[in-house]
């Protein structure tokens, strides 16, 4: 199985809702950094599992949806917690939406907010 990944660093805010978490309750902001990690079995005529432009271009996009936004704001957070785990599926699903390559197999997202905490979300792609 082959592998590729590539990663970003973003700012987004959120605060937490459903509970008692002190100053997380307040919006404030996170320094993410996302992975996007794409398998397949088998590399295309070029040698690649997808080009890393490709990657590159759809990642960018995508993070700029985010980018210096509240994600309590957004519609695909409505009555959710902004959490990771939420925003690595999130992400995920809409990275998802935008894979065209016909050998991919599957993508995860790995999602930190800070230097130690970080979710993970994988999808299986038909």
């Amino acid at each position: 199985m082959y592998a590729i990944s590539v990663q970003r660093d973003f700012r987004a805010y959120h605060f937490l809702i459903g509970g008692d978490w002190g100053a997380e309750n307040e919006r404030h902001p996170h320094a993410y950094k996302v992975e996007l990690t794409l398998e397949g079995e088998r590399l295309n005529e070029h040698g690649y599992l997808v080009d890393i432009v490709e990657i590159d271009a759809t990642l960018d996009a995508t993070i700029d949806r985010y980018q210096d936004k509240t994600l309590n704001d957004l519609s695909a957070f409505h009555g959710l917690n902004p959490s990771i785990e939420h925003f690595a599926r999130i992400l995920c699903d809409a990275l998802g939406e935008t894979s065209t390559a016909p050998n991919l197999t599957t993508m995860t997202v790995k999602l930190w907010e800070n230097d130690i905490a970080w979710a993970s979300y994988r999808k299986e792609l038909s």
